[in-house]
């Protein structure tokens, strides 16, 4: 596999990983957030008006970031071959360690 293909792939796993760490924190902190308004008894303000809470706002966007991503690993990983497809496996394996 080209060298640069290669960065590419293992970029794209990179970042997808990292936003779906930051989906899980976002999912975590609206939690927190709906939890602290209903304590003090305040409404959230923005979804009252919009519908949608910036934390809902901000989980979808990240939503369809990963999304994203998917594609472009579905899209790099066409016409590989057997060998650069257990390449990148590896680097997967790799990167799920770090």
């Amino acid at each position: 596999m080209h060298n640069t293909k290669q960065r590419m792939i293992q970029d794209a796993i990179q970042h997808r990983d990292e936003a779906l760490t930051l989906l899980k924190s976002l999912i975590d902190a609206k939690s927190i957030s709906e939890r602290n308004l209903a304590d003090i008894h305040q409404p959230d303000l923005l979804k009252q008006v919009t519908g949608k809470s910036s934390m809902d706002t901000a989980i979808a966007s990240t939503r369809r970031l990963i999304e994203s991503f998917n594609r472009v690993l579905e899209d790099l990983r066409r016409n590989l071959s057997t060998e650069d497809l257990a390449l990148i496996g590896s680097i997967e394996s790799n990167i799920a360690v770090a």
